[in-house]
């Protein structure tokens, strides 16, 4: 039992790392990406959304074999490092990609709901671009957007568990090996693991919440 724990236990933990990646790097990638989304030159707007419509309309399980397996089908040098650290590494970059685009409407759409007057108003109060978007409008935005964010990132909690399409071995895929040879307990206990990791982030973004219950728009 204590083997099956501790193989059960590093199996999870490169799901922990997988959803820690993800949101270091898709968090400001997303923001990036709502900026181009709104941008004034339309054909970079358009490019944008077209690209976001596109990675949100496919199945992340799609895209995790396009960028894993793509580079080496169509014959070109493939990216990644060979072993488990390479199927990790695409595992991020797939994950990283669809979280910024699905991240990016949420930003967008919490920008887009302040008023411009505030934006005005700045302007007269002689504060320039960055110092607005920076003291007025994203204290506003990260206000807005907690709630629609945290549903993602509990939703992400649970969509590590599609690296094992690319034989990534997180813990559903560590469950399965015992499965296979006959004992359920080891299926049954990834839901407990996946249960504690959801609940400590519910709590995490409640409290979020409250803290930032102080500046009410």
């Amino acid at each position: 039992m204590a083997v099956i724990i501790e193989r059960l236990f590093e199996g999870f933990a490169i799901n922990c790392k997988l959803f820690g990646l993800t949101l270091l790097f898709a968090l400001p990638l997303g923001l990036i990406i709502s900026f181009g989304s709104m941008s004034k030159f339309k054909p970079l707007a358009y490019a944008v959304k077209t690209f976001v419509w596109i990675i949100r309309g496919t199945p992340l399980m799609l895209q995790l074999l396009i960028i894993f397996l793509g580079p080496g089908l169509m014959g070109m040098t493939n990216p990644w490092p060979a072993g488990a650290d390479g199927r990790l590494a695409a595992a991020t970059v797939a994950f990283v990609i669809n979280y910024a685009c699905y991240f990016s409407e949420i930003f967008r759409g919490g920008i887009e709901t302040i008023p411009k007057g505030q934006h005005e108003a700045g302007q007269v109060l002689g504060m320039t671009k960055r110092q607005i978007f920076f003291k007025v409008t994203l204290l506003q935005v990260i206000k807005r957007i907690v709630p629609p964010m945290g549903n993602e990132i509990i939703t992400l909690v649970k969509d590590t568990s599609l690296a094992r399409i690319i034989s990534c071995k997180e813990i559903i895929m560590m469950a399965q090996e015992y499965t296979a040879k006959g004992l359920i307990g080891p299926l049954f206990s990834t839901g407990l693991y996946f249960l504690a990791f959801v609940g400590a982030v519910t709590l995490l973004m409640g409290y979020a919440e409250r803290k930032l219950d102080y500046f009410r728009v």
